[in-house]
Order: structure tokens, then C-alpha cells, then sequence
């Protein structure tokens, strides 16, 4: 009877790992039509604006990250990990959720359009109706459905669709003769508005119809909050390089570093997508006591395969930002630090998520700051000295410390078991970034970058 027990779970995780493969494919999917929208919109602004113009741009792109972290504040993650196990609590959590995301949404739109009236940002108007968009944040959780059976098809596809109304209105601002970040930037917030109301759409068939009472506020938030303060402090350690470069090296040199930036954004997705497409699965076996095994088996091979595709793209980065104009090609140095952060990323993301299985979201919050207060000593440090590569070390040093940090809590809970037999394949990232890099230096690619610049000149 133990013997079928086991055979039978075995064959229930190697169902569910296929899930999450799928799942996460598609959320991979749907971010890489998402990041080619941005880029795209990236390479026409980046042609299209003067420099200071365009770093303002993604000055601003970097503030309404900050503001979508500030307006989920972990309910997204809290919904799936109080659900997961238990779809009849899916109608009083999503209405506890969605109240807590409109009040923060109506505090942030007082926090930065407000702030743009302030501090006297041009297009401040543009800004604050900009700012308007996340209170449709709340409707983006109705995906909670979808993300707890994993099955992301639909959510992804709405997603898309937004991701291309942004590029479509900005390809259409430019051709108006549009010059202005900021009516842009608004037009760009329209698009993720359309993204948010479709994933309700197509979840609202699969949502309870009768009415019913919100779950007790007291007890999400000891859920959320830990979950929301240690997001923020994530998407602020990933962003706030901008407040140090902005003053420091000027708006030309912060569009240099924010599209180097970008350029990490790609490459950390997978690691992201698989994390959030896991943590229902996650959840379940951290109940089940078999946490480790579960991590293990997702992501020892992300982690190789990281290190492999950041270790080839490292020594071309010059020529890759170059595609975007000749000056990018000052942010080559930040961009292979960044690479190297990138690679790092796909231990602290698989961490961090095993350490909100496991119902720790205290101990995420402290990792995260942790990982702030790095941050913000090394900008303080470096890019005084280093300039823009100064902040892309800090985010490499930042990293670091967070996937130690959640590896540290993890063991001392004893769900990790470095020393497992699968324990040496955490080496594997590393190894094959320092083979991908040795490999890409032979590649002769050199031609195809300078066709390439030929064609987008």
C-alpha cells in the first residue's frame, strides 16, 4: 500500500511539474511578446526622443513599476497561497484582495501624480492621468483562477493584448508628431489598463456568482503584508538606481543604464514566470513536507540554462545596446555586470518563492530589505565613482545577498538539503556562464551586429 502511495504521488508531481513547464511556457511567452512590445517601443522612442528626453521616459517607466509593487502589496501572491488548497475561498479573499488594492491605488495616485505637480515634472497633467491605471488593478486578480490550476492561456493572451495597444499607441503618438514623454508615458498606462480589464474578462466565468462576504481583513493582511512590504522593498532595490544616476550622471546617461536594465528584464523573466507559475505546487508540497525535492527539480535546470544564455550574450554586449544607437554602447560595462546579476537571479527568485510556500513571508520581508539596504549603499558608493557600471554592481551585489539570504532561511528551517544527491547541479549555473562566455568570444558574429545597424540606421 506504501509502495502505490508513493507511486502515485510520484506520478501526481511529474503531472504537476508538466503543469508548471506549461504554464510557465506560457507566461514566457506572453512576457516575451510583452518585452519585444517594449523594446520595439524602446528602439522608436530611443530614435525619436532627444537623449534626456528618452531617459526621462524610462525615469518614469521605473516609478510606475515602483507604483504597480506599491498597489499589489503581495495580495497577487496572498490570494494564490490562501486559494491554492482551498477554490471555495476564491470569492471572499479576491473581494478582501480587491479592497486593499484600490485603496493603494488611490494613495498612489495621490503619491506620484501628486508628486509630479510637486515637484514640477513637465507633463505633469499627462503624469497624474497616467497614474489613473492601476485602479484596474484590481480586476487583474480575478487571474488567481487561472494561476491556481495553472492554466495561463487566457491571462496571457489578455495581457498581450495590452502589451500591443501600448506599442500600437506609441507607433501612433510618434507618427502625430508626439515628443513629449509624458502624453506617451499615458498612452502606454492605456494599454495596461486594456491588459488588466481582459484578464478579468476572461476569468469572470470561472469566479463565484453569488455574493459573498469579504475574508476577515485581520487575518489576509498577516498574509499580504509581510508578502507586499518585501515586494516593495524588491522592486525598489531593482529601481531605485534611477534616483542615484538621475542627479548624478544626467537623464542621457540614465536611459544609457535603464535599457541595459531592460535588457536584464528579458533575461530574469523565466526565472520570475516560473517562480509565480510553482508557488500553488510549492505551497502543496511544502504541506506535504517535500519542499526541497520540488525546487530542486524546477530549478536546477532554469539555472543552467541562465547561465549558459547570459554567458553568450555577455561578451557581445556593446554591439546589443548599440542596435538601439551608437551611445548606448556606453552601458556595455553595466550591462555584463548586469548579466551576472541576472544568472544570480534565478537561485534568489527560486529561494524566495520556496520561502512563501513554506508560509515564512516574515522572513522574505527581511531578506528583501536586506537586499534595499544593499542596494542603496552600493549606488551610494559606486556611482559616484563608477558611474552607471557603479549601479549595475550594486544590483549584482544585491542579488547576491538575496539568494544567500533566502537560502539561509531556508536551511535553517530544514527545507534546504544543499547536500542531496541532486546538491552538485547548483553549480551548474555558474559553470556553464563561464563555458557560454568562453564559447561566444569564438562566435563570428561581428558582421551580423553590423548588418544589422545597417538595416535600423
Amino acid at each position: 500500500m506504501v509502495a502505490t502511495d508513493s507511486g502515485a504521488a510520484a506520478a501526481d508531481g511529474a503531472g504537476v511539474l508538466r503543469r508548471v513547464w506549461r504554464g510557465t511556457g506560457m507566461l514566457v511567452a506572453g512576457r516575451v511578446w510583452g518585452v519585444l512590445c517594449t523594446l520595439s517601443a524602446f528602439a522608436l522612442l530611443a530614435r525619436a526622443l532627444p537623449a534626456a528626453d528618452f531617459g526621462r521616459y524610462t525615469y518614469y517607466l521605473a516609478i510606475f513599476a515602483l507604483l504597480d509593487s506599491l498597489v499589489d502589496f503581495g495580495t497577487g501572491a496572498a490570494a494564490v497561497q490562501r486559494t491554492a488548497d482551498r477554490p471555495e475561498d476564491v470569492g471572499p479573499v479576491l473581494r478582501t484582495a480587491r479592497r486593499l488594492r484600490t485603496i493603494a491605488a488611490m494613495f498612489g495616485v495621490l503619491l506620484v501624480g501628486g508628486g509630479a505637480f510637486f515637484f514640477d515634472e513637465r507633463g505633469a497633467g499627462w503624469i497624474l492621468l497616467a497614474s489613473l491605471y492601476p485602479l484596474t488593478h484590481p480586476l487583474e486578480l480575478s487571474a488567481t483562477v487561472f494561476k491556481n490550476r495553472i492554466a495561463l492561456g487566457l491571462p496571457v493572451v489578455a495581457r498581450a493584448v495590452g502589451n500591443t495597444a501600448s506599442l500600437a499607441i506609441v507607433a501612433a503618438l510618434l507618427t502625430l508628431g508626439v515628443r513629449d514623454p509624458a502624453p506617451i508615458l499615458a498612452g502606454v498606462a492605456v494599454g495596461s489598463t486594456l491588459g488588466n480589464l481582459g484578464q478579468h474578462l476572461a476569468a469572470r466565468a470561472h469566479l463565484p456568482r453569488e455574493r459573498v462576504d469579504p475574508a476577515p481583513l485581520r487575518d489576509f493582511l498577516r498574509h499580504s503584508l509581510p508578502l507586499g512590504l518585501a515586494a516593495l522593498c524588491q522592486q525598489a532595490y531593482f529601481y531605485v538606481d534611477n534616483l542615484f544616476v538621475r542627479p548624478l550622471e544626467g537623464e542621457a546617461a540614465t536611459g544609457h543604464y535603464n535599457l541595459a536594465v531592460r535588457i536584464m528584464s528579458v533575461g530574469i523573466m523565466v526565472a520570475v514566470l516560473a517562480s509565480q507559475a510553482a508557488l500553488p505546487w510549492w505551497t502543496r508540497e511544502a504541506n506535504r513536507g517535500a519542499l526541497w525535492p520540488a525546487v530542486e527539480r524546477l530549478s536546477q535546470p532554469l539555472f543552467a540554462l541562465a547561465g549558459l544564455g547570459a554567458g553568450l550574450v555577455a561578451p557581445w554586449a556593446g554591439p546589443i545596446l548599440s542596435l538601439f544607437g551608437e551611445d548606448f554602447a556606453a552601458a556595455a560595462g553595466s550591462l555584463r555586470w548586469l548579466l551576472g546579476a541576472t544568472v544570480i537571479v534565478y537561485l534568489g527568485s527560486s529561494f524566495l518563492t520556496a520561502v512563501i510556500a513554506s508560509g515564512r513571508g516574515a522572513s522574505q520581508l527581511w531578506i528583501a530589505a536586506a537586499g534595499l539596504a544593499t542596494n542603496l549603499v552600493g549606488n551610494a558608493w559606486l556611482v559616484p565613482v563608477r558611474g552607471i557600471e557603479g549601479a549595475a554592481i550594486a544590483t549584482f551585489a544585491t542579488e547576491s545577498v538575496v539568494a544567500l539570504g533566502a537560502l539561509a532561511v531556508l536551511a535553517k528551517a530544514g527545507i534546504a538539503e544543499v547536500l542531496s544527491p541532486r546538491g552538485w547541479m547548483w553549480t551548474g549555473g555558474l559553470l556553464m556562464f563561464l563555458a557560454g562566455w568562453i564559447v561566444s568570444t569564438f562566435l563570428p558574429l561581428a558582421p551580423v551586429f553590423d548588418a544589422l545597424q545597417e538595416l535600423l540606421a
